[in-house]
């Protein structure tokens, strides 16, 4: 299946939209293979992680992604929720807020959902809020919540 076509806004457009939910993502699963190769990437090699038989005695019966993993998959699923069409640069500028509610077994999938809380215009663009709630098929609160800072940029004659 291929992902879900973003919605399509230009710059103009997001401070009217405060407030409101963008979109939710498709599902991405997040398997064994992907939890390892982010457990060598980081180096955080912690047995709830990547020892599939000692998680599976453990308090979650199975591994789990590591929280980041979860956050790391933000850009990926925004990208199937909104497209600035008129951007020429979109910088992440970090998070004011992070949390995770639950955890995230291995093979789940997990969504997110976009809510724009705040547009700010800086020199060249606009600096968006978004509340990102990643939610993972089966559980009952979200696996992350996270309000994410992105600087949408202009492009520039000439």
């Amino acid at each position: 299946m291929s992902p879900r076509a973003a919605r399509k806004l230009v710059l103009d457009e997001l401070p009217g939209l405060v407030g409101t939910r963008l979109g939710v993502s498709d599902p991405v699963r997040v398997t064994q293979e992907r939890i390892n190769q982010f457990a060598d990437a980081t180096g955080d090699h912690q047995w709830i992680h990547v020892d599939v038989e000692r998680a599976a005695k453990g308090p979650f019966g199975s591994t789990i992604a590591h929280g980041y993993l979860t956050l790391s998959l933000g850009p990926m699923l925004l990208a199937q929720v909104l497209e600035v069409t008129d951007a020429a640069q979109v910088i992440n500028y970090g998070l004011n807020r992070l949390r995770f509610p639950s955890p995230v077994p291995v093979d789940s999938e997990v969504a997110l959902t976009v809510d724009l809380t705040s547009v700010d215009e800086v020199p060249g663009g606009y600096q968006l809020t978004i509340q990102g709630t990643f939610l993972a098929g089966g559980q009952p609160k979200p696996v992350c919540v996270a309000e994410i800072v992105f600087r949408f940029y202009r492009r520039q004659d000439g």
